[in-house]
């Protein structure tokens, strides 16, 4: 099976992703054990990394997915009606609150504030 440049870096990084996954889950959490005050709700630190870590990626995909096809459209807009471009850039420019909201609900989880 022939394998692509871009499947080869992406099975690279699924694989170191999975690796420091999975060593959260099977090393001493000693290093975390005199900080429990922080969580309320009993995980650890290494369970609400993986969660803040989700929270971001999770607003960063949204935001992708969301641009891509407001550009496409906004770039076709303009080629017809370049006086567009303001209205166009404000559609653009929405989604980036995922990402931003992704980001700040990442923090809140990593400092222990939830």
């Amino acid at each position: 099976m022939m394998l692509t440049k871009r499947s080869k870096l992406s099975l690279i990084i699924i694989t170191a992703g999975l690796t420091m996954g999975l060593s959260t889950f099977f090393t001493t959490h000693s290093a975390f054990a005199a900080d429990t005050s922080s969580t309320s709700s009993g995980l650890t630190k290494p369970l609400l990394a993986i969660a803040a870590a989700i929270a971001i990626a999770g607003g960063l995909i949204g935001t992708g997915n969301a641009q891509q096809g407001i550009g496409a459209a906004g770039m076709g807009i303009i080629a017809e009606k370049p006086e567009k471009f303001g209205q166009v850039l404000f559609f653009f420019v929405i989604p980036e609150t995922l990402w931003i909201i992704g980001f700040v609900l990442g923090i809140i989880l990593l400092l222990g504030i939830l």
